[in-house]
């Protein structure tokens, strides 16, 4: 469990996923300025995680790609203490080994999908950022940033172009 910005009340989170061995150069333009940077898994190389690391702390966790002896120790879910907010990290929602809102959980953050998805569940927001990485059929190429103001938390899908 990461506690590193429980003593933070107004925050801004980028939230990334599925980026399978690419970081597209508007990552840095989006997420520069945020606090903290949240990878839902499918990295697929383990220089992705450090290169966001450049931009601010991350948080990462294994998706159903990352695969090899550098994935061994990156967990399949995590829970970030932010704020007043507990997210909870997985990256397939079919992956969930609690339940979100009796754990006082405020949001979910997922991938897998390739679709970003922001919607409100019984009081949690659940957020994924679609697919960053390489452009597949007719999905698009998106992340997320997640806003915490005090009690308040919303997310916003950002679409890449390049």
């Amino acid at each position: 469990m990461r506690t590193d910005f429980k003593d933070k009340k107004t925050m801004e989170i980028g939230v990334i996923s599925d980026t399978h061995g690419q970081l597209r150069p508007g990552v840095a333009r989006e997420f520069k300025g945020v606090d903290l940077i949240l990878h839902a898994g499918d990295s697929d190389l383990p220089g992705i995680l450090e290169s966001l690391g450049e931009i601010a702390p991350v948080v990462g966790i294994r998706g159903n790609m990352d695969q090899g002896k550098w994935a061994e120790n990156t967990p399949v879910t995590e829970v970030v203490e932010a704020g007043d907010h507990w997210i909870y990290m997985v990256h397939s929602l079919e992956w969930m080994d609690l339940d979100p809102a009796a754990a006082g959980m405020s949001a979910v953050v997922s991938g897998h999908t390739h679709m970003p998805h922001v919607q409100r569940k019984n009081g949690i927001l659940f957020l994924n950022p679609g697919s960053a990485g390489p452009r597949r059929q007719i999905k698009p190429v998106s992340l997320a940033l997640l806003h915490i103001r005090e009690t308040d938390l919303d997310a916003e899908i950002v679409y890449l172009d390049e």
